[in-house]
C-alpha cells in the first residue's frame, strides 16, 4: 500500500494539507466523523484548539482499531461551527496535529457548519484512510 502526496507547483503552497493524495493497494478505511466526546459521551474541552485535540484522538483511535496509522489518512475533512475562529487559531490546530498525526498531511477540507450533533460541540472531523 502507498499513499502519494502530490502539492503541484502551479498550485498555491499548502499549509497543513495535500493538493491531492494518490492510493495504491490497501483496504479502504471510512472513519465517522469525531467530536471532543469522552468515554462517557459528554463533550470534553470548551476551546476550539482543545475540542479539536480530542476529535483528531478519537479520530485517530477509530483508525487504530482498523489497524492504521495518521500516515494512513488518504482524506480528512473538518466541520467547524466558526471558521473565523478555526482560522484564527490555525497555527495552534496545525501544532496539535503535528503532535498526533506527524507530518504526512491527507488531502484536507475545511467547511462551515451551523451546528454539530452535540450542540456544545464545536468541531468535527471524519475521514478515509487507506491501509495494508
Amino acid at each position: 500500500m502507498s499513499l502519494d502526496r502530490l502539492n503541484p507547483a502551479d498550485l498555491s503552497p499548502p499549509t497543513g494539507f495535500s493538493h491531492a493524495v494518490v492510493a495504491t493497494g490497501g483496504r479502504l478505511v471510512f472513519l465517522a466523523g469525531q467530536t471532543a466526546l469522552d468515554t462517557d459521551g459528554k463533550p470534553a474541552g470548551g476551546s476550539l484548539p482543545e475540542q479539536f485535540e480530542r476529535a483528531l484522538a478519537n479520530l485517530l483511535a477509530a483508525l487504530r482499531a482498523a489497524g492504521g496509522t495518521p500516515a494512513d489518512l488518504a482524506r480528512v475533512t473538518v466541520y467547524a461551527t466558526d471558521v473565523a475562529d478555526y482560522r484564527a487559531h490555525a497555527p495552534e490546530l496545525g501544532r496539535i496535529w503535528k503532535k498526533l498525526a506527524g507530518r504526512d498531511y491527507p488531502a484536507m477540507a475545511v467547511i462551515g457548519a451551523v451546528r454539530l450533533w452535540d450542540e456544545e460541540c464545536l468541531v468535527e472531523l471524519d475521514g478515509i484512510a487507506v491501509v495494508d
